[in-house]
Formats: C-alpha cells, structure tokens, sequence
C-alpha cells in the first residue's frame, strides 16, 4: 500500500476507534491496556496505546466516561474507565448511527459481492 492508502485507513480507523471504545465499556469497566488489547484483537480496529490513552482522556473530559483507581493483584494500580450515564446514552445515538452508515455502505459496495 502507498503512503496516501495508509493515511486513509489510519484516519479511516481513527474515526471509529471512539465508537468502539464506548461500545467495549458498554459491555463493562475496563483498564486502558484490556482496551487495547481488546481494540488490538480486531485487526482493523489496532491502535497503539499512543493513540487510545489521549482518547480516554478526551471522552473523559467530555463526560462519557468516568475513570477510578484501583489496586492491581499484579503490579501498579490500574485506571479502570466505565461509561458514564451520558456517556451510554451518547452511545445509543452513536450505534444507531453507525448503523444506518453501515448499512448504506453495505448496500454500496454489494455486501457479499466480491470485490
């Protein structure tokens, strides 16, 4: 792939990586690395940690998640970040949204026709 096809995906990537963030806390608490361990066992979704922490701490500020300290049975302890209530209904919108621009793309690109 060229330099400019890399840009794209990784811009590509980037615009949903939010999306996926608060769908993976929507399923429970986590701590940033289970998240990019989660994200990274996607292989269109792996971002380095670089990229996800600045996000945790940009959708914090914005109120859609909340972050508490907690001791580690192994180590350090851990940030663990859960939904906030604006933060779940903030992925509502977001999901039934993705769902409707999933859904035309699928039928733009002939889901299931090969390319």
């Amino acid at each position: 792939m060229g330099t400019d096809t890399d840009s794209r995906l990784s811009q590509f990537r980037k615009g949903v990586v939010e999306l996926a963030i608060l769908a993976l806390l929507h399923g429970g608490e986590a701590y940033g690395g289970e998240i990019v361990e989660s994200l990274s066992s996607h292989p269109g979704l792996a971002i380095s940690a670089g990229t996800v922490y600045p996000l945790l701490s940009r959708l914090k500020k914005a109120g859609l998640i909340d972050s508490v300290w907690r001791e580690s049975p192994v180590g350090p302890p851990r940030k663990y970040y859960r939904l906030s209530e604006e933060g779940g209904a903030e992925f509502d919108v977001m999901a039934r949204a993705w769902d409707g621009v999933t859904g035309a793309m699928d039928e733009l690109l002939g889901k299931g026709n090969a390319r």
